[in-house]
């Protein structure tokens, strides 16, 4: 089974993360069984199904945003994901680390928020602050025991952040 870092610790990675092969359709890609982790047009195509699929089934439903797609777009529905992910297709794309912040505080969402795809140690530190809590890195398990490190990286931050929302002058005056 995969690894993913969950909350600064490794662990087993039991989502499938859903994408559309070329000649499918939101509307005709097979749902597979267990924790299913779909891109935001199946969602918007299957809402109702999937929804009944969570119920029936006890099986944990998320949702996955591309960089294009802006956390507005399901903050209606954040009480039906157990999980949330933002993919980053890329290193130079940054707009996922917005997404995140929105979502945490803004929309007040509280579950797994997962930044998977081009995603490397040196990004963790900055990920974890501004409100992602599980990363599916891109190199082997081996590199994600080492990737843990980075969350020790700055032992203080000057600035509030979505996982420390109070900043440093605020902190040492208390």
């Amino acid at each position: 089974m995969p690894k993913i870092i969950k909350q600064q610790r490794l662990a087993d990675d039991e989502w499938k993360v859903l994408q559309l092969a070329e000649n499918e359709t939101p509307h005709t890609v097979r749902l597979p069984v267990g924790p299913l982790l779909v891109p935001l047009a199946v969602w918007r195509a299957r809402k109702e199904e999937l929804i009944h699929r969570n119920w029936e089934h006890h099986e944990p439903l998320g949702v996955w945003l591309s960089p294009g797609e802006g956390p507005e777009a399901i903050a209606a529905d954040l009480d039906d994901f157990t999980l949330v992910a933002v993919h980053f297709p890329k290193l130079a794309d940054g707009r996922g680390y917005s997404t995140a912040r929105l979502l945490r505080e803004r929309y007040g969402y509280r579950n797994e928020l997962r930044a998977f795809g081009d995603v490397g140690q040196d990004q963790l530190f900055f990920l974890d602050r501004v409100g992602f809590d599980s990363f599916s890195i891109k190199e082997s398990d081996e590199d994600a025991i080492e990737a843990l490190a980075a969350f020790a990286a700055f032992p203080e931050a000057y600035q509030a952040a979505a996982n420390q929302p109070q900043p440093l002058f605020r902190r040492r005056a208390i």
